[in-house]
């Protein structure tokens, strides 16, 4: 039975999606794992953009309201690396309570399932977080992320689901943001990476492409392999 790890953050702009794309990548490209990420940001969707994916007929909506089956919504990234998008100003309402059950049904054919979540504590995010057997938590390095981010994993708490860690995304190096301590102290759970920022992420963005895969020697990359390599163990 393959893993469904629920990417979350409570806040947006600490770049989810591209932690979700990138882990999912490396995954797949360095530890030959079979991989599926799936975006659950059923409201204000974009995993599907970072890769490529995006104005297509069958998603995750459809599959919530019954208009196609869950295989019919997966696209192939390349042979080991799957996505299943959502389509992009939905305006309907879909049953989200659905979701889990929907998703559980590939748990056999995949390695990974990773879910990028809705940036709210809302009932998008709490769908993430009843299909996921582990959480991890995006935030980034100044106070009021940090800050908010408590809330996040109060609720993870609340579902009794086991957080991985926390992952510090588009760290700066720079004085005004927390060190590992004041972060650790704070949100009460381990950072398990510090993702560097890197200016080159626009042009990933850009040519739809994850940057492990347009930028291998970056640094970047290499603490993204790290960071799926903790996953594994």
């Amino acid at each position: 039975m393959g893993k469904v790890i629920g990417i979350i953050s409570v806040k947006g702009g600490v770049g989810k999606t591209s932690c979700t794309s990138n882990i999912g990548a490396s995954l797949a490209k360095d530890y030959n794992q079979k991989v599926l990420v799936v975006d659950a940001n059923f409201s204000a969707p974009n995993l599907g953009l970072h890769l490529g994916v995006a104005d297509v007929d069958k998603t995750i909506h459809e599959v919530l309201k019954g208009k196609c089956s869950i295989l019919e919504s997966i696209y192939e990234y390349d042979d080991q690396f799957h996505l299943i998008p959502a389509r992009l100003n939905y305006r309907r309402r879909v049953d989200y309570k659905k979701f889990k059950s929907k998703l559980g049904r590939l748990k056999k054919k995949y390695d990974y399932i990773l879910i990028d979540s809705s940036p709210s504590l809302n009932s998008e995010i709490k769908a993430t977080i009843e299909a996921s057997d582990y959480l991890l938590v995006v935030t980034s390095g100044d106070y009021p992320t940090v800050a908010t981010t408590v809330g996040t994993v109060n609720e993870v708490v609340s579902y009794k689901k086991p957080i991985l860690g926390l992952v510090v995304n588009k760290y700066k190096r720079k004085k005004f943001e927390l060190s590992r301590e004041d972060i650790e102290g704070t949100v009460g759970i381990p950072v398990i990476s510090f993702l560097q920022e890197n200016r080159r992420m626009g042009k990933s963005l850009a040519q739809t492409t994850p940057f492990v895969l347009l930028f291998p020697r970056a640094r970047l990359s290499k603490q993204f392999r790290k960071l799926a390599s903790l996953l594994i163990e």
